[in-house]
């Protein structure tokens, strides 16, 4: 039951943190550098993400086979391929690296 109550909680004050900036800054806009600051903070977060899963635990366990896979993401981007694409181009290679070695 704590543990339920626990998932509420955070719930309600991630909902509660969230709502907080509409109300009280609803209808204006945010200066340039702000917005800035808040565009680039997603993909700064989802490279952090990317960078400590790759590495592995404790910073020990490097996969060169994902680190290959995930090289091709941002080559087939740029040839202007759709994401979904490079996705499963990135998955296929690692596969395939995983495989062979």
């Amino acid at each position: 039951m704590t543990l339920w109550l626990t998932i509420a909680a955070v719930a309600a004050l991630s909902f509660a943190c969230k709502a907080v900036g509409p109300a009280l800054f609803g209808g204006r806009t945010l200066p340039p550098r702000a917005q800035s600051v808040i565009a680039f903070s997603a993909p700064a977060l989802l490279a952090g993400f990317i960078v400590v899963a790759v590495l592995g635990r404790g910073w020990t366990a490097l996969d060169p086979t994902m680190i290959a896979g995930l090289a091709v993401v941002p080559l087939l981007l740029r040839r202007r391929a759709p994401l979904p694409v490079a996705l499963v181009a990135a998955v296929a290679v690692t596969a395939a690296l995983r495989a062979w070695v």
